[in-house]
């Protein structure tokens, strides 16, 4: 019975630490900190119907990288002073 106390002792002894732990916010991803790609060029023969279906895709496509990019960089923030403050 001694020996069980002893080493629940030395367990829980072990346990505590005075030296406090500060955990880091994790740091973004790369691939989440790229920008978008590059839009689609026009090539020199392009007929309007080209131009017009391109535009379209790249404002398309544009506006939508630019939503998941504002909301990803807004959401990181958030998240890392909530995790500051909580300390």
């Amino acid at each position: 019975m001694k020996y069980v106390v002893l080493t629940l002792l030395v367990f829980v002894a072990g346990c505590s630490t005075p030296v406090p732990i500060k955990p880091k916010f994790p740091e973004a991803p790369a691939m989440l900190m790229e920008p978008c790609l590059e839009l689609k060029r026009l090539e020199n023969d392009a007929k309007l119907s080209d131009v017009a279906k391109t535009v379209s895709e790249n404002y398309a496509f544009y506006h939508d990288c630019s939503l998941k990019s504002r909301a990803w960089a807004e959401w990181y923030k958030v998240q890392k002073k909530i995790f500051e403050d909580a300390k």
